[in-house]
């Protein structure tokens, strides 16, 4: 698999996450029809989507960049959507997030550039 069409897959599997998991926090425990079909779904096709660049990958550069990016994304949409507040200790962890998935991506051998 191409290394662009791995990344790809990744960022998909991202996305797809990301809206799971904002679905999820609406889903009410699961007793909201909407929200729950679109959590389930959402994490079915990250999961299926996240299967693809862990073949060509380390598993942990995989879930680190995922969950990382993941984190920071569904972060972001609470606090504009939601209101939900960040403290500074809370931007300066998100940001040493960011800071660590582009160590690994830029910086670590165990990935292939």
């Amino acid at each position: 698999m191409p290394l662009y069409l791995t990344y790809l897959l990744l960022i998909l599997a991202i996305i797809a996450e990301v809206i799971a998991t904002t679905a999820l926090a609406r889903s009410g425990s699961f007793t909201r029809l909407v929200p729950s079909v679109i959590t389930v779904v959402g994490y079915v096709a990250a999961f299926w989507l996240l299967s693809f660049p862990i073949r060509v990958l380390p598993t942990g550069i995989v879930y680190a960049i995922w969950s990382g990016v993941g984190i920071v994304l569904i972060t972001g949409i609470s606090w504009a959507w939601y209101g939900q507040k960040l403290d500074m200790a809370a931007i300066i962890g998100l940001a040493l997030i960011m800071l660590g998935v582009a160590v690994v991506n830029v910086f670590s051998k165990t990935v292939v550039h």
